[in-house]
């Protein structure tokens, strides 16, 4: 069982459900003929009505697909029975809570800084270059955040739990 929602609308989610039998969207068959025209490219035929579908972009971490059908652009949100069952429990919003501070994931040397203080980041974004055991490791923003305060600099020896990146 998924739950998708489109994002780009005011719809409600629906539910998805893959059976022996075939798929229902919200509880009711949904009859269709696919048909892969290449990797990322569809036809699909239902109730009478022609539809190219292509898949423009897969994000399996964010759960998320920008799909281009007829020329528009939809993305759509996918929750598994998982991702449902974590937020029937109330434990969905563990994943979204907010970042406070960036801890050094083992001892070593801070070889480089890539942000300052005020500086706005996204989730991957570069902060800092860890030097440990002859190798460079990039750490980077755990989410959406601005820089509050960098609590290092470029050659200090850190430990590991260190508090490096503190954030608005």
């Amino acid at each position: 069982m998924y739950t998708a929602t489109l994002t780009d609308t005011k719809l409600a989610p629906f539910s998805i459900d893959f059976l022996a039998d075939g798929q229902t969207i919200n509880g009711e068959h949904f009859v269709w003929d696919l048909v892969k025209l290449s990797d990322r490219t569809f036809h699909i035929l239902h109730q009478n009505r022609s539809y190219t579908a292509e898949v423009i972009e897969l994000n399996a971490t964010e759960k998320t697909v920008n799909l281009k059908i007829n020329g528009h652009i939809h993305q759509v949100k996918l929750k598994d029975r998982f991702d449902l069952l974590l937020e029937k429990m109330g434990m969905s919003t563990l994943a979204s809570t907010k970042i406070n501070e960036l801890k050094a994931p083992m001892p070593g040397l801070i070889v480089g800084i890539s942000v300052q203080p005020g500086d706005v980041v996204s989730k991957g974004d570069s902060l800092l270059i860890l030097e440990a055991m002859k190798m460079e490791n990039m750490l980077k923003a755990p989410g959406d955040a601005t820089i509050k305060t960098i609590r290092v600099g470029k050659g200090d020896r850190v430990e590991k739990g260190q508090v490096l990146v503190e954030f608005a």
